[in-house]
C-alpha cells in the first residue's frame, strides 16, 4: 500500500510540475477586461445572418477576405495560401495566385495590382499578369529594420499610400502553427505588441502609425482619408487613427477614450472584432470572429491561470464558442445594421463585403463562401 501511495505522490507532483513549470512561449500580462455587455441594445439577438446562400469552393476554405476587383470579378483570399478569382454568382472560378504563404487581407491600388497582406511573407503587390513582388517586409524601429511578423489588414489611400496592420511583434505564424494559433497566443499574452503601419511606394519607407495595440486586426480609411478605423481584437475595441500619427502608443493612451491622434470609437464589444470593410453609402462592416468568453475575461487579472490554461490539451482549451454576427456603423460610431445567427453554422463571419446586389460574409474557415441578397 506504501509503495502504491508513493507512486501517486509522485505522478501527482510530476502533474503538478508540468502544469506550474512546463515551458510555455507566453508571458501574460494582467489587464482589465470590461463586463461583457451581453447581445442587447443594438445587437439584441437575432437569426438575420442565418440560412445563407453558399457558393462551392470545392476543396478549398475559409474565404478570410473577399474583394470585387478592377475587373468586375470577385477575389478571395483561402487557407491554401490561393487568391481565387471568379464571376460575382461563383462560377468560372480559377486560381489567381499563390503567395506561398497566407493572404488575410487585400485591397487594390489604382495601377489594379492587388496589394496584399501576408501573414507569413509581408506585404505584397501581384499585378494583373499574376506576377508577385514584395513591397516591405520590415519597418524601421529606432533606425534599426524590424521584421513584419503579421501582416494581417490592408487598404490603400487614393494618395498611393498603403496601411496595414501587424497584428503581433511577438507571435508570427510561421513560427507558431499558423494564424489562427499565433492569434491565441498574442491574445492570451495580452502584452499588446500589435502595430498600424504605413507603406509608401514613392519612397519605398515603411513607417510605423501606431502601436500597442492587443492583436491589431481590420483595417479601413475614413471617407475623407484622414483617419483609420483600426480593430484591437483582443481588447474588444475599434480605434479611430490620425493616418498622420508618429507611432503614437495607444496603450499609454486612456482606456477608454483615447487621445488626440488615436481614439476609442467602440470599446466594450461583444464579440472579436475581426476584418473593417468599407460597404455602400459610408458605412463601414464589422466582422466578429468569435463571440466573448466569461472564462477568458475572468483570467483578465490571472496570468498564471493563463499559463496553466496553455499547458492543458488544445480540446480543453477555452476557446469561444461558434457564434455568427457582423455589423455595420457609420464613421461617428453609431451602429446602423446588425446581422446574427446564435447557431454559428457560418463559422468565424469575420467580415462582410457588400456589393450592389449581394452581402459577401468572409470566414476563416468555412468550407465555402456565404452570402445574402442585399
Amino acid at each position: 500500500m506504501n509503495k502504491l501511495l508513493g507512486v501517486w505522490g509522485v505522478m501527482v507532483l510530476a502533474g503538478l510540475a508540468y502544469f506550474c513549470l512546463w515551458p510555455i512561449p507566453i508571458e501574460p500580462v494582467s489587464w482589465d477586461a470590461p463586463t461583457a455587455p451581453g447581445y442587447a441594445g443594438s445587437h439584441a439577438v437575432n437569426d438575420k445572418l442565418a440560412k445563407l446562400n453558399m457558393i462551392d469552393l470545392g476543396a478549398e476554405a475559409g474565404p478570410e477576405h473577399i474583394a470585387i476587383g478592377p475587373d468586375g470579378k470577385l477575389y478571395t483570399t483561402v487557407e491554401s495560401g490561393r487568391i481565387l478569382r471568379m464571376q460575382p454568382d461563383g462560377t468560372q472560378q480559377e486560381v489567381f495566385a499563390q503567395t506561398g504563404g497566407r493572404v488575410l487581407g487585400f485591397d487594390f491600388d489604382a495601377k489594379g495590382h492587388l496589394i496584399a497582406a501576408d501573414a507569413v511573407k509581408g506585404l505584397l503587390s501581384i499585378a494583373p499578369d499574376k506576377s508577385i513582388q514584395l513591397l516591405t517586409d520590415h519597418v524601421s524601429v529606432n533606425g534599426k529594420p524590424d521584421p513584419i511578423r503579421y501582416a494581417d489588414a490592408v487598404v490603400v489611400a487614393k494618395n498611393g499610400k498603403i496601411y496595414l496592420s501587424d497584428a503581433s511583434t511577438r507571435f508570427a505564424p510561421k513560427d507558431w502553427g499558423g494564424t489562427f494559433e499565433a492569434s491565441v497566443l498574442d491574445i492570451l499574452e495580452q502584452t499588446a505588441t500589435g502595430r498600424v503601419l504605413e507603406f509608401d511606394p514613392a519612397s519605398g519607407q515603411t513607417r510605423v502609425v501606431a502601436s500597442g495595440l492587443s492583436f491589431a486586426n481590420g483595417v479601413a480609411l475614413s471617407q475623407d482619408e484622414k483617419h483609420l478605423f483600426v480593430n484591437e481584437t483582443g481588447k474588444y475595441r475599434v480605434w479611430k487613427i490620425d493616418v498622420n500619427a508618429q507611432g503614437v502608443d495607444v496603450k499609454v493612451l486612456d482606456a477608454k477614450k483615447g487621445g488626440e491622434q488615436a481614439r476609442v470609437l467602440f470599446n466594450n464589444l461583444p464579440g472579436y472584432p475581426d476584418n473593417l470593410m468599407r460597404g455602400l453609402d459610408g458605412k463601414i462592416w464589422l466582422g466578429f470572429a468569435k463571440p466573448r468568453n466569461p472564462t477568458i475575461d475572468k483570467l483578465a487579472q490571472k496570468p498564471f491561470m493563463r499559463k496553466v490554461t496553455l499547458r492543458l490539451p488544445r480540446a480543453l482549451w477555452p476557446i469561444p464558442k461558434a457564434y455568427g454576427h457582423v455589423i455595420a456603423f457609420t464613421e461617428d460610431g453609431k451602429v446602423v445594421n446588425d446581422l446574427q445567427d446564435p447557431s454559428g453554422q457560418y463559422p468565424e463571419s469575420t467580415g462582410v463585403t457588400e456589393s450592389a446586389d449581394r452581402l459577401y460574409i468572409q470566414s476563416l474557415h468555412a468550407k465555402g463562401l456565404g452570402w445574402l441578397p442585399r
